[in-house]
């Protein structure tokens, strides 16, 4: 179906931007209609406050329509995660959820003091999986219309046959305004207007069919939800008719019109030309990814606009860094990238991806072997996190930085002394140090990089670092800048760190090297034994609990923060951290693909 072009003009996000599932930029008409309420508000009178809530009615006019249903069972909101707490507040018993899911389908169901939660494996939430799962006691499923991580689409009519006459509650912000779905057979739907149908953040809204209403207790219910709203008698009125007295308070007039004006651009398009024309992007950057070697890990058959891929021998927080220098907008998580394009995504961001994917083709600068806790899936399937030390890429990057190591004792002598220049090679992480002049900090040649360079490199965060203040062992204050090398592609290979004492520099010191109270100490460790334990150390304060008083949440929370640092970047951590915390190796395994997913 052909999408029209008065539709596509109203759109204008820059080329390479592929991360709709995230958040969607707003149309043309969203941002000139808030600009004019917000214009209107400022010159307000006597109507302005009256005229500006009547956009809540035009708001809701277009759910109903796009939900096949009436106004009468529609309510506003700010955000996703505010339908699902009212829905968990308001229901009591057993509830299926997907521990999978999105956190902010999760969160509701844990916190709510009336429902006890039977947590669904993760993965696609099917017909048969919910069937197995439910009990007498069952008296609801929460499920996402669209999985975030695999692009799954729910078949919503085949769990409304499962669950029967349960509630069934459906996060739809990932699918609404992209795929049509059989809306009407959810009890509660609830969406974020943020994403797809691309009206900015604080639009969203709840519908609530006539079982939702009867059964569900609107503990959220404010003063707007309430009858004779605008009787000020002193008294606690009963909660109004329909979805309306699910209402907490009035909603931002201007965020109502945006999310209008959003769904009145899907009407205009018709959801199933946006999905054909978003099929077709997701289809090219498909056959890009598998041209080059890469595999699409995402959901083939059930899909709605996410296409998740990886590129075997590139870490994804390597290829996400590669898009981003390309000018690509992605999602980048721990186990892959995922791209999401819209109707409005042009050829010419497809071909921007695929000239970035070519660039990699090559064997990649940093690889993550076989059993390092660098991915979700070497974690679950290797025998040792970390168990190899990282590959660099071929003879070309190592000539590079071998022809850099005598450069680095005649850069610290132009410098003079209190000067140490330091070059790393990051394909041998973590002992990186391969040419060291000076000794401000007591290091030597196969040391490990600090703590504050391998957090940067596990995040893919290798972006230069200029003039900042840290302190030497002895406790010196030193000002550090740190300049990434890159190979042809534009991949982080190795840096270039100069340390020096303040005394030292020409001029007055410039304004990046202050200090903030309370700034990370970087550390400057000797040996890989002392890094590993200091990160560990710093870990365990941060999480504020004696390692023999933790529970489970605590020794998980230890294991994220120590992921993003980098740890598991280091050979045998899994081990020294299981010691620590008096656990198994698979343990932390566990709490890695838990924190991961």
């Amino acid at each position: 179906m052909r999408i029209p072009s008065s539709y596509l003009v109203q759109f204008h996000e820059p080329e390479g931007y592929l991360d709709f599932a995230r958040f969607g930029p707003p149309s043309f008409a969203v941002v000139d209609t808030t600009a004019r309420l917000v214009e209107a508000s400022a010159a307000a009178g006597p109507s302005t406050v009256d005229d500006l809530m009547r956009q809540e009615l035009r708001a809701k006019a277009a759910v109903a329509r796009l939900c096949r249903g009436d106004t009468d069972h529609v309510t506003l909101l700010p955000n996703t995660s505010t339908g699902l707490f009212q829905a968990a507040l308001g229901v009591s018993g057993e509830v299926l959820v997907s521990s999978g899911e999105f956190p902010a389908n999760t969160y509701p169901w844990a916190r709510s003091p009336s429902v006890d939660v039977s947590w669904l494996p993760p993965g696609p939430v099917t017909a048969d999986v919910v069937r197995e799962a439910l009990t007498p006691e069952t008296v609801a499923l929460s499920v996402s219309a669209v999985d975030f991580r695999t692009g799954y689409r729910a078949d919503l009519a085949a769990l409304r046959e499962v669950v029967g006459d349960r509630l069934l509650v459906v996060d739809g912000i990932q699918g609404f305004g992209v795929v049509d779905e059989p809306w009407e057979v959810a009890d509660v739907l609830v969406v974020g207007g943020q994403k797809w149908v691309r009206a900015g953040w604080s639009t969203g809204f709840m519908t609530l069919s006539d079982r939702a209403l009867s059964r569900l207790d609107p503990v959220l219910s404010g003063w707007t939800g309430a009858e004779d709203a605008g009787l000020f008698d002193n008294g606690i009125h009963p909660v109004g008719e329909g979805a309306a007295g699910w209402s907490i308070t009035n909603l931002s007039p201007v965020a109502s019109e945006a999310l209008a004006a959003g769904l009145e651009l899907v009407e205009l398009a018709g959801v199933e030309a946006i999905f054909d024309r978003v099929v077709e992007r997701s289809d090219e950057l498909a056959e890009v990814i598998r041209a080059v070697g890469g595999e699409v890990v995402s959901a083939v058959d059930r899909r709605a606009g996410i296409l998740a891929f990886t590129l075997p021998g590139h870490p994804p927080s390597v290829v996400g860094a590669a898009l981003a220098d390309a000018g690509v907008t992605a999602t980048v998580r721990p186990e892959h990238v995922r791209l999401s394009p819209h109707a409005s995504t042009t050829g010419e961001t497809v071909a921007r991806f695929a000239a970035a994917l070519k660039e990699m083709r090559g064997p990649a600068a940093v690889v993550v072997p076989s059993g390092s806790a660098g991915s979700v899936g070497s974690v679950g399937s290797a025998g040792s996190a970390g168990s190899a030390g990282f590959e660099r890429a071929g003879a070309v990057t190592a000539e590079v930085l071998n022809a850099l190591v005598p450069t680095v004792n005649s850069l610290a002598a132009a410098l003079g002394p209190g000067t140490e220049v330091v070059l790393h090679d990051l394909g041998a992480l973590p002992n990186s140090i391969i040419a060291i002049a000076g000794d401000l900090t007591g290091r030597k040649v196969g040391g490990p990089m600090t703590d504050l360079l391998l957090g940067l490199v596990r995040r893919g965060t290798t972006q230069d670092l200029a003039g900042y203040e840290t302190y030497a062992p002895d406790g010196r204050v030193i000002h550090s800048s740190t300049v990434f090398l890159r190979d042809e592609r534009g991949v982080a290979v190795g840096c270039l760190c100069v340390n020096r004492e303040p005394g030292l520099d020409r001029g007055p010191e410039p304004a990046a090297v202050v200090r903030a109270a309370g700034a990370p100490v970087e550390v400057f460790p000797g040996d890989v034994d002392t890094l590993q334990r200091v990160l560990v150390e710093r870990a365990v304060a941060a999480v504020g609990v004696p390692v023999e008083l933790m529970k489970k949440s605590h020794k998980s929370q230890v294991v994220k923060v120590l992921d993003e640092a980098g740890l598991f970047l280091i050979r045998d951590s899994v081990d020294y951290l299981a010691g620590v915390l008096g656990v198994t190796r698979y343990t932390i395994y566990n709490y890695l693909n838990e924190i991961r997913a």
